[in-house]
């Protein structure tokens, strides 16, 4: 034992003290901390006050002056009012997570208040039906330096079709065309197309006889947002934490096993191209050899699993939504980090004792890398639906089960916790059986030179040793 800890020691010392393991792990996981630390601050800045003329060319003659109530400081407040609401809806789990917290309530309102800015200041331009549109637009594009005649510089340019109210032939009507200055604030945008459309259909519905205050009251049906039940009760749904839980989480165990694993691989195969296995094989037995090996990746896999980890925990924190997070899933997630590294490794090591060079391993890794991949390619379908049979077959075939099952448990519906032990148990099973095999192949192929083995031949290794 006290030879597997001094071998294990010495794999994590050599991959960790290397130049490329500190800026490829360390470096990384700092720069995304401190982006994620100093980005809610950023965001507290107030954005640019927008403020300019839009100008319309009208040829109906009845769409301008509709179109100017969607312009005035009270469509605006409106408008910020409806978009608050939206956000208040949209948050309302992270608000309930941190109702306790001091100061976190505030902390958000001052968040979305800085996030919506000041009420644009915009003034609508009437130009006449025959204005030249190429000379309208060309107070949009001026050269670097070059100042529009009026102050309040002209920030759009809307050209409304002549058929756009009373359509010309079987019913077909025009719309519009939008010209916009380079690097608007989309929300402007979006606020011109919604005022142009109202506009253009309460014209249309008042050409046709109908009253549009009457027909807004029969179209407008709100949209409440959808509240999901679990037996712990009702909560407001979270669309985006339904998508990004599961995939942080997949992102995390992938990462942290692959990243050992290829350090694995990597040590193994340099060991025994440049000859330093048959003396290591002279203090230690091929198995303490391996097992050592295992060991100490696996360590430096608990590093980059703690240092990503640490890193979402910080992004929750900063944004003030720890209570999105549950405890459970984080346990989960250091069990099948053991169970799917232990199982990638001892792939990785049998494949790098059978073979003397890293080109000669790419055909074996093949196949296991695209087992490892195949979590990550059914994502989607296993997290809209965690419960469908494609998902309950997976979670119990190892390895792939070890990614499956977390899956399934940071989804949106989540199985019971007897099938999430079943799933423990099922990939201690495979593990035993891959280390057994790896044991194997790992004794013979360790000394063998000459041409890269085939899936048969490791095969016929594991059953002669």
């Amino acid at each position: 034992m006290r030879k597997t800890l001094y071998v294990a020691g010495r794999e994590f010392a050599a991959t960790v003290m290397t130049k490329g393991f500190v800026f490829g792990v360390l470096i990384t996981p700092a720069i995304i901390a401190l982006v994620v630390y100093f980005m809610p601050r950023m965001m507290n800045r107030t954005p640019p006050r927008i403020e300019g003329r839009v100008a319309i060319v009208d040829a109906t003659g009845q769409v301008a002056g509709r179109f100017a109530e969607h312009l005035t400081p009270k469509a605006f407040a409106e408008a910020r009012e409806e978009d608050r609401r939206r956000i208040a809806e949209g948050t309302e789990s992270v608000r309930k997570s941190v109702s306790g917290t001091p100061g976190a309530a505030e902390a958000i309102e001052q968040s979305v208040d800085a996030a919506l800015g000041e009420l644009p200041q915009i003034e609508l331009e009437v130009l006449p039906a025959d204005a030249d549109p190429e000379k309208a637009k060309g107070l949009l594009a001026l050269p670097p330096g070059e100042r529009q005649p009026d102050p309040r510089q002209r920030v759009a340019l809307v050209l409304v079709h002549p058929d756009a109210v009373e359509p010309r032939e079987q019913g077909r009507y025009g719309s519009y065309d939008l010209f916009v200055k380079a690097k608007l604030d989309d929300r402007l945008v979006d606020h011109l197309h919604d005022g142009l459309r109202d506009a253009i259909v309460a014209a249309r519905l008042q050409a046709a006889g109908m009253d549009p205050s009457r027909a807004d009251g029969l179209t407008d049906v709100h949209r409440p947002t959808s509240r999901t039940v679990t037996a712990a009760g009702e909560a407001a749904t979270n669309e985006m934490l339904n998508v990004l839980l599961p995939a942080a989480f997949m992102g995390l165990l992938l990462v942290s096993v692959i990243t050992s694993g290829q350090y694995l691989l990597t040590s193994t195969v340099e060991e025994k191209s440049t000859r330093v296995v048959e003396v290591l094989l002279s203090a230690v037995s091929a198995r303490e050899l391996m097992t050592g090996k295992i060991i100490g990746q696996m360590a430096v896999g608990l590093v980059v699993l703690g240092l990503y980890a640490g890193l979402g925990i910080l992004a929750l924190f900063s944004f003030a939504a720890m209570g999105l997070l549950d405890p459970v899933l984080i346990g989960f997630l250091f069990i099948f980090f053991l169970l799917a590294y232990f199982s990638y490794a001892a792939m990785m090591a049998a494949i790098g004792a059978s073979v003397s060079e890293m080109r000669e391993a790419q055909s074996l890794m093949t196949p296991v890398m695209l087992v490892i991949m195949i979590p990550w390619i059914m994502w989607m379908p296993i997290s809209r639906d965690p419960n469908s049979l494609l998902a309950i077959v997976l979670s119990y075939i190892p390895p792939v089960s070890n990614f499956v099952i977390l899956l399934r448990l940071t989804s949106s519906s989540p199985p019971p916790l007897w099938q999430a032990w079943l799933a423990v148990a099922v990939g201690a099973a495979g593990v035993s059986v891959l280390l057994w095999f790896a044991a194997k192949v790992f004794r013979v192929g360790l000394l063998m030179f000459g041409k890269p083995p085939t899936l048969g031949t490791l095969i016929r290794w594991a059953r002669m040793s």
